[in-house]
């Protein structure tokens, strides 16, 4: 298995599932409904939807920047505002998600070795540090949603 083979796998676990650390993204957003996504149970933290939407801002950009756009997302594009609370807004959100990353999969699964040690346009490193970067990324806010899902109480039990 060549290094791009084994970045898609990993690409692949962190978002469907099958990963080593624990739940995937998908996994952790699984049964979160709009109204849990939209509750804030941690003072200042950001909601589940936030996260979403975040990530999947990171997502589409890591992409585009892999065409070779310079990206430098602005705050409101880094951290969306949710403005729909409704249950179709939310699965639409996660649709976005989704796709985002299917994209990104399909666009590093085109590439050769030797495209990972290209550098990023308008960025200090390479193609290989970015694509890692958003493995990384997921992973993180996995957890911050996982955790976040725990003060989410339903019935007297975790979301």
């Amino acid at each position: 298995m060549n290094e791009v083979r084994r970045i898609l796998d990993q690409l692949k676990r962190v978002f469907a599932g099958n990963a080593w650390h624990g739940p995937s993204v998908k996994e952790v957003l699984s049964g979160v409904s709009a109204e849990h996504a939209a509750a804030r149970p941690l003072a200042g933290a950001h909601t589940i939807w936030e996260i979403v939407l975040h990530m999947t801002a990171w997502t589409r950009a890591g992409t585009r920047m892999l065409t070779g756009e310079d990206v430098k997302l602005k705050p409101k594009e880094d951290w969306p505002a949710v403005s729909d609370q409704s249950a179709a807004a939310w699965e639409r959100a996660l649709q976005a998600l989704e796709l985002s990353h299917n994209e990104l999969q399909l666009m590093v699964a085109g590439f050769n070795d030797s495209r990972l040690d290209e550098r990023v346009p308008g960025r200090p490193y390479s193609v290989y540090f970015l694509i890692h970067g958003l493995i990384q990324h997921d992973l993180y806010h996995a957890g911050q949603i996982a955790i976040l899902r725990k003060g989410l109480q339903v019935d007297g039990k975790p979301a």
